[in-house]
């Protein structure tokens, strides 16, 4: 790299942290907390951790990425939703076992998952709305559940993978829960098509007691995807009437990612 781009990048650096300090801090935070981290990991050699650092690192830079490379603004509100989102699914939630500590993490992360994924087919659909390039016009309900649909879909999708990483690598990213109460036409003493419950007080399972049935993820992954409808829903009403009032709104214009001037201009 030659001294005039890395002098020109430098600039572009300073003017950006100047242009988005709070977004900047936040990120230079969550980075040196990871680092710290990471640090005695590795000399406790536990690698698994030292990858989830190292991918956390590398999630954090695609915000930035997307802005550089792909030419889309994403607004500061929504890269600080993004970051923080980031950090509490892998070093909270993994690292530092949220998951297990705090019953309702996971649901949490869900639910912002969907929140975050609608923003993102929400922009795609409104880029290409607003672009005079491209020849696409939709109205504002129908851009609003296609970002629904795309963040239900990107929901079911990772389910597909934790029920993948479950059964082939015996990961228990499904995590189970114990209940006390069955229903099911099994216990039908007449074996007919009508539903029987009974109350499981005690379950053993290889010398292990448990007090109630174990459900292997099902209610998990049904608990995950309502969670998911519910981000999904907020978001794409925020995306509704932020085409519909159009720069009236300056809270809704910091959560859509949108076309870069400098891009659009180029496309006109």
């Amino acid at each position: 790299m030659s001294k005039e781009l890395r002098k020109e990048r430098n600039t572009e650096l300073k003017n950006y942290v100047k242009k988005h300090k709070v977004v900047s801090a936040v990120y230079l935070i969550l980075r040196l907390a990871v680092i710290v981290i990471m640090i005695p990991e590795i000399f406790n050699r536990n690698y698994n951790n030292v990858f989830l650092c190292i991918l956390t690192l590398v999630l954090f830079m695609i915000p930035s990425f997307v802005e550089r490379k792909i030419k889309i603004e994403v607004p500061d509100l929504l890269e600080i939703i993004i970051l923080l989102f980031i950090f509490a699914a892998e070093i909270l939630g993994e690292l530092r076992e949220y998951y297990l500590t705090f019953p309702y993490w996971d649901t949490m992360l869900h639910a912002i998952n969907g929140f975050l994924c609608a923003a993102i087919g929400f922009a795609l659909i409104d880029i290409l709305n607003d672009s005079e390039k491209i020849s696409f016009n939709v109205s504002p309900l129908f851009a609003a559940v296609c970002a629904f649909c795309f963040s239900m879909t990107i929901g079911v999708l990772w389910e597909f993978f934790e029920y993948f990483m479950d059964i082939v690598f015996h990961s228990d990213m499904q995590k189970d829960d114990i209940i006390n109460t069955v229903s099911s036409v099994l216990f039908h003493p007449e074996g007919r098509n009508i539903s029987q419950t009974i109350t499981v007080e005690t379950m053993t399972l290889n010398g292990m007691t448990f007090n109630g049935y174990i459900d292997i993820g099902l209610r998990d992954t049904m608990q995950d995807m309502f969670v998911n409808f519910i981000g999904a829903v907020v978001f794409s009403v925020i995306g509704y009437f932020y085409v519909r009032k159009r720069g009236k709104n300056k809270l809704l214009e910091g959560l859509i990612p949108r076309l870069k001037k400098d891009s659009k201009e180029k496309n006109e």
